[in-house]
């Protein structure tokens, strides 16, 4: 056992300084004065680590323990949540049963009691049942929520308050949930304390009134804090018995025995059954006004909370802390490295002002802002614009008369409305899908026009499409499901031109005759995008004769997707590609490999590009915590870090441009300036190794090099002539469509595999 923990303890240490840079105070910070926060002491918010990082690490763990120190803010707290054995030794978990959390169930099949707490029936193993040397010795920590990493589970043992206390945390803070319980079985949480002399604790906090004015000369004289714990409004305190409601209704008597407040977060952003933020409510405010602080608990990056978030962790901090209104205390939270970007985010930026850009990556949209509004509509193109994207895309579909538009996909099922008029129009393209489908080029833009106007609004009337929504049940802003509009090619460059910024992708099929690649050299030249130097202009496609086509129009930068999973990229593939192209799109696991959520290596495909003179984007970032592997904390930020500052990457292809642009502003990100936290990227491997070996899942076979003549694609076999087209991108005239034939049954055109792939960007 002692050599296991030794090797465990080593592999943490070398994760730890691998991963997290040592605070750094810049010198200019001396010279401004502190920021002048919106909390009761006008300093910055704390942040408090629920049982350590417990979103990772099994709670109140040693590894919990030092990785939240390791990764977060300087002025950190711990927060361990007190039960007693029969002994009267005091443990960390926050359950006062520990089956959910330990491995005591399978130690002691038979052992399950029931005791009335706080007036209900629990049914469980319990801590008061066994003595510290039984839990010491024989049981060990679980992680205890579903969506966390099982992989560490019977590898560490359940830490007393004495552990906690050794890894000499910046402050402590101890949380006794159940005084009144323990007390009626003959443990008395108020002596444990004053066993331990209150020594090092900054901060003790409890639901219970009797408890916290029992402790009051105790703590009055170790100069620690007591905050009182607000639960669910409807349940009743034990020593008053009056619903928490009523208590918080005369906060000026809590004042009376303690000097804060914890409140559940719903108390000050109440959220509504459609899960999106209702005004504040006054309880900050209030509370500051009798003289109290205020902590909000229940943060957590993997728990879906208000869609106003757009799944991005950091905004829900920042919602706290910086609303112009007013900010909390604190915040408890699982995820303590997440808290402190936001804040200490907030505290850089005032110190140097609203500085530029940091680093050259380019934030490219899938779709505009796809993970808020329908895909390429006018309204994700506008959000993503506001959202500061220096890239929007157009992933070009064309209809049955060769009208250029934006869409994602040539099937409209998924993304329109489409199957409720047009079923009959269903048909099977074995070269795009093995499903039947409705297909864009099978519609006239007259047809695509009736769908609007029969139901009077626009064809994207489907939900918001998101790849975790049948899965994971995420969905994305489901108040904007039928927002905005499609728009044409045409549309799409004039609004490109007028925001300054670009257009990342146009994909077109054409074995129903259409010239993809002619509708986009018109719709360009249309726009006059090739004739002017302030915006230049990009074309992405995964068929190298597309790319070609362009060739002979030199303001255009040419982008190859590939979308295999590529693990190197010799030079021979790589000097094939320069032929092609200026720039690739890699998948995300063609960067960092990823075996069962946990980053297992970073391959050199970027280097080796970039030896080549070729940009590297990477594609696709989205901020669900279930896209997004352990090692990144389940936060969107850190994975950004480690494409951009780890991998150096020239670009992100993200649905959520917001987030991708406030990492890339944040002085925070800026591995290069002294500052007082670093934005760091994640390690790969450095995780899985903590892990005992038999633990870990098995190796996978590496990602095979690209082939050079993986690069080489056909040429492009003509355009088919049809009786009626449209190239230019502009939209046909209104009225009864004339119908188009194919001149010859096979061959023709573009195939459709290369039309899904062919992109368009403008780069300001």
């Amino acid at each position: 056992m002692g050599s296991i923990m030794l090797r465990f303890f080593i592999l943490l240490s070398l994760f730890i300084h691998s991963c997290v840079a040592a605070p750094k105070i810049p010198a200019a910070a001396a010279a401004v004065p502190a920021k002048k926060w919106l909390t009761l002491s006008g300093k910055e918010p704390a942040v408090v680590a629920r049982g350590g990082f417990s979103g990772l690490f099994p709670e109140s763990s040693a590894s919990a323990n030092d990785l939240a120190i390791s990764t977060s803010s300087p002025g950190l707290t711990m927060l361990c949540n007190l039960q007693l054995t029969k002994d009267g030794v005091g443990i960390c978990l926050s359950d006062i049963r520990l089956d959910n959390a330990t491995t005591i169930s399978t130690l002691f099949p038979k052992a399950q009691k029931t005791y009335k707490v706080n007036g209900e029936d629990l049914k469980g193993w319990f801590a008061l049942d066994y003595s510290a040397d039984t839990i010491f010795s024989n049981v060990s920590l679980v992680q205890n929520i579903f969506s966390r990493p099982s992989i560490f589970d019977g590898q560490m043992p359940v830490s007393a308050v004495e552990d906690v206390l050794g890894t000499k945390p910046p402050k402590f803070w101890l949380s006794v949930q159940y005084d009144t319980f323990y007390m009626e079985h003959k443990l008395s949480p108020a002596e444990y304390l004053r066993s331990l002399g209150l020594r090092g604790i900054s901060v003790i906090s409890s639901p219970e009134i009797g408890f916290l004015k029992s402790i009051g000369m105790d703590a009055g004289r170790a100069k620690t804090k007591l905050i009182f714990e607000f639960k669910d409004p409807e349940a009743v305190e034990p020593t008053t018995s009056k619903k928490y409601s009523e208590i918080l209704q005369n906060l000026a008597a809590i004042k009376a025995f303690a000097s804060g407040i914890v409140v559940p977060k719903d108390y000050i952003w109440p959220i509504d059954t459609a899960k999106y933020l209702k005004p504040a409510s006054t309880i900050v405010a209030d509370a500051h006004k009798a003289g109290l602080e205020v902590y909000a608990s229940g943060f957590a990056n993997d728990m879906q909370t208000s869609f106003n978030y757009s799944y991005d962790p950091s905004a829900e901090y920042l919602q706290f802390v910086d609303n112009g209104q007013f900010s909390v205390d604190g915040v408890i939270t699982d995820f303590p490295p997440t808290a402190s970007q936001a804040i200490c985010e907030i505290t850089t930026c005032y110190l140097y002002g609203n500085l530029p850009k940091a680093g050259h990556a380019l934030v490219i949209t899938h779709n505009g802002a796809s993970g808020d509004y329908p895909g390429c509509t006018d309204l994700a193109y506008q959000k993503a614009v506001d959202d500061g994207a220096d890239v929007i895309d157009c992933s070009v579909q064309m209809s049955k008369d060769g009208m250029a538009f934006c869409l994602d996909s040539a099937d409209l099922t998924a993304n329109t409305n489409a199957m409720t008029t047009f079923m009959s129009r269903a048909t099977s393209v074995p070269e795009i899908q093995p499903t039947n489908a409705i297909f864009s080029f099978d519609l006239t833009w007259a047809e695509i026009h009736q769908v609007t106007e029969r139901f009077q609004m626009p064809l994207s009337s489907a939900q918001i499409q998101s790849p975790f929504s049948a899965s994971g049940g995420f969905q994305r802003n489901p108040a904007n499901k039928n927002a905005g509009k499609f728009m044409t090619l045409a549309d799409f460059l004039e609004f490109g031109k007028a925001k300054a910024v670009t257009g990342n992708a146009a994909y077109l099929a054409s074995k129903k005759g259409l010239g993809i690649v002619d509708a986009v050299k018109s719709a360009v030249a249309n726009s006059t995008l090739d004739k002017q130097s302030t915006q230049n202009v990009l074309i992405q496609s995964d068929d190298s004769s597309v790319l070609s086509s362009f060739e002979a129009v030199p303001p255009y930068t040419r982008v190859l997707s590939i979308g295999k999973e590529i693990g190197d990229a010799p030079k021979p593939s790589v000097e094939e590609i320069k032929k092609h192209a200026d720039a690739v799109n890699l998948k995300r696991s063609s960067l960092v490999t990823i075996s069962q959520s946990f980053a297992t290596g970073k391959t050199n495909v970027v280097e080796e590009m970039h030896k080549g003179n070729i940009s590297v984007y990477v594609s696709v970032l989205r901020n669900e915590f279930v896209s997004i592997a352990f090692d990144y904390f389940s936060d969107p930020t850190i994975e950004l870090a480690t494409f951009i500052a780890g991998n150096g990457v020239d670009g992100v292809i993200t649905e959520f441009p917001a987030t991708a642009t406030r990492y890339l502003r944040s002085p925070c990100s800026d591995l290069n300036k002294d500052q007082p936290y670093a934005i760091l990227p994640a390690e790969a491997g450095a995780l899985l190794s903590v892990a005992e070996k038999e633990a870990q899942p098995p190796a996978s076979a590496p990602n095979p090099p690209l082939d050079a003549k993986d690069v080489i694609d056909p040429p492009l076999p003509p355009v088919a002539k049809l009786a009626s087209t449209n190239a230019t991108g502009e939209a046909p005239p209104h009225g009864p469509a004339r119908s188009g034939t194919v001149s010859t049954a096979a061959h023709l055109g573009l195939s459709l595999l290369a039309m899904l792939a062919l992109g368009l960007l403008c780069v300001a």
